[in-house]
């Protein structure tokens, strides 16, 4: 399993520009045929876009794409573009009467890498236009990439990651930004906090015997944004079980998580593949379908801290912030 594209109906490009006065990017989740989304926000530094259509009680169920990216609120522009490249594919919410007349719904979020570059150097409308260009249903680029260009983790440079798993015969994927106040690994051993979470030795099966020496103190602005996605057909309020979940493995990976310096927030989508158990007759008849949305929360929680892992080691030191591989190279 790679990640995030291994749920069927979902893409996945970025584009991003480091060096030169630049280190940032954006990072778009593309789901053609739509899929029903959510979203949960914790932490007291958000800044996001089309999140309220979300809430379950609200009308709009399906959406067309994710937007993360860095630049802080300026950042949000991204997401312009996204929707320009899907209302020129006629991909949106049905608004007229010719089939181009549609509004795209696309969520957005951002986190704050502004002092990595020239302050002015941040996403626009064409970083999300790039993205939607480059997206596939291929192999996800990690590290230093994306929304994940600028991002820090703590002391050390963040970045994007991603991961799935298959419970029950679903896939749950995930991607993430890692980009937190708190920080993701015990200096003391090298040993990333969610490091049980490991799969097959995916994180490299050994940790350092050693301490690294702690980098400089982290920033003072930040926020970890990303998304999960299954294959599952659920409701919206199932949906956001999802998200709440995907919070939980964020907190098992930094410390502390959801501070007032970050904006944390999880997007969650169902792509309608597979049908969860009915709900049946009687006062106990949904017990299958929570069991099993139970699992995929479970699920859910694992590939998101697995995700940030992923950034963690993966990124590449930028703007003079050292990266994981430079405090414990070996």
């Amino acid at each position: 399993m790679s990640g995030l594209t291994d749920v069927a109906g979902v893409l996945v490009g970025q584009y991003e520009r480091v060096g030169d006065g630049w280190a940032t990017g954006t990072t778009v989740v593309l789901v053609p045929e739509g899929a029903t989304g959510a979203v949960d926000q914790r932490g007291g530094a958000p800044g996001t876009r089309e999140t309220d259509l979300l809430q379950p009680e609200n009308r709009v169920r399906l959406v067309n794409a994710i937007c993360l990216s860095g630049g802080s609120a300026y950042g949000l522009a991204a997401a312009d573009g996204v929707m320009r490249w899907l209302g020129e594919r006629g991909l949106g919410f049905p608004a007229g009467k010719l089939p181009h007349h549609v509004v795209p719904i696309v969520p957005a979020a951002v986190l704050f890498d502004l002092p990595h570059g020239d302050w002015g150097n941040r996403p626009d409308a064409a970083f999300g236009y790039a993205a939607c260009e480059a997206a596939s249903a291929g192999p996800i680029a990690q590290g230093t990439v994306g929304a994940g260009a600028g991002a820090t983790v703590g002391s050390l440079k963040g970045g994007i990651g991603t991961a799935s798993e298959v419970v029950e015969g679903f896939t749950v994927g995930a991607i993430a930004a890692l980009n937190a106040y708190g920080e993701a690994v015990d200096f003391a051993t090298g040993r990333p906090f969610a490091a049980d979470h490991e799969v097959d030795g995916e994180f490299g099966g050994q940790w350092p015997d050693r301490p690294g020496a702690a980098p400089a103190a982290p920033a003072r602005f930040n926020t970890t944004i990303g998304v999960v996605a299954v294959d599952a057909a659920l409701s919206k309020a199932e949906v956001k079980r999802l998200a709440v979940a995907a919070q939980d493995g964020m907190a098992r990976t930094v410390r502390p998580a959801h501070t007032m310096y970050d904006g944390d927030t999880a997007f969650a989508l169902a792509t309608g593949e597979r049908e969860l158990p009915p709900i049946g007759p009687g006062r106990l008849g949904d017990a299958d379908r929570v069991a099993t949305l139970n699992l995929l929360c479970a699920a859910a929680a694992r590939a998101f801290a697995r995700a940030m892992v992923h950034g963690l080691l993966s990124a590449t030191s930028t703007a003079g912030l050292p990266a994981y591989r430079d405090v414990w190279p070996a």
